[in-house]
């Protein structure tokens, strides 16, 4: 039997491998999305095709130790809400137990942020061994370059919920799904997981959106990598 490299999990998480999202009706006007500007693209496309070329060795050995850590497949591509509210299969590298989507109603107790629209357990019990480490260094993100080339994602953004979670919002949380959700933000280096308001997450969000420029995209860029190995906030 073959080995399977992308999961497929029940309801909101998972799509089937190689199968793209069903289309979803917007969450709200399609005026409400801003274009991307010309040098955002530009750069995230050349950056995305020089990581994913510089770092395949290291992609195929965690592809290894994921396989070897725990039953499932090696990757998932997880349903998320992104630009103007569609919703599109983000990538990463599975940190889970096969049946984490199941459990998920189970922990609502354990939400560390007490917010539906945040979920964030910081011992989370569905977490596997090798999944720790993956999630401490941020590495479980690194496929969502390839949705970074396909035009679903930024390098840099808010980052993308689930869809779910909309229900949620009040109007002027919207505003975050004004531009492309990204793999890093302002959010992810002020703190990163450790910010558990939701209401602050928005309020970066914005920072981000009303001020962008091309420095700004590289200096979160430069913070996300010290970031990381301080593990500041990670789970």
């Amino acid at each position: 039997m073959a080995t399977r490299l992308i999961g497929d999990l029940p309801e909101s998480s998972l799509e089937a491998a190689g199968a793209r999202p069903r289309p979803r009706a917007r969450i709200y006007s399609e005026g409400k999305r801003r274009e991307v500007p010309p040098a955002k693209r530009t750069t995230d496309v050349i950056l995305a095709v020089a990581a994913l070329i510089l770092l395949a060795p290291l992609l195929v050995l965690l592809a290894v130790l994921i396989k070897l850590d725990s039953p499932g497949p090696v990757l998932f591509r997880q349903t998320r809400t992104g630009w103007g509210g569609g919703t599109f299969g983000m990538y990463k590298f599975r940190t889970l137990v096969a049946n984490a989507d199941q459990l998920k109603p189970h922990l609502q107790h354990l939400n560390d942020s007490g917010d539906p629209r945040l979920f964030k357990i910081r011992h989370d019990p569905r977490v596997t061994r090798f999944g720790r480490f993956l999630r401490r260094t941020s590495l479980d993100e690194l496929p969502q370059l390839v949705n970074v080339l396909t035009g679903e994602m930024s390098l840099i953004g808010p980052r993308p919920f689930f869809p779910e979670e909309l229900v949620h919002y009040a109007d002027h949380h919207f505003v975050r799904l004004e531009v492309l959700p990204g793999i890093s933000g302002l959010w992810q280096v002020s703190g990163r997981s450790s910010v558990v308001d939701f209401e602050e997450v928005v309020r970066f969000d914005c920072e981000y959106i009303d001020g962008w420029s091309v420095w700004l995209d590289l200096k979160i860029m430069a913070l996300t990598i010290p970031a990381v190995l301080r593990r500041r906030g990670a789970c």
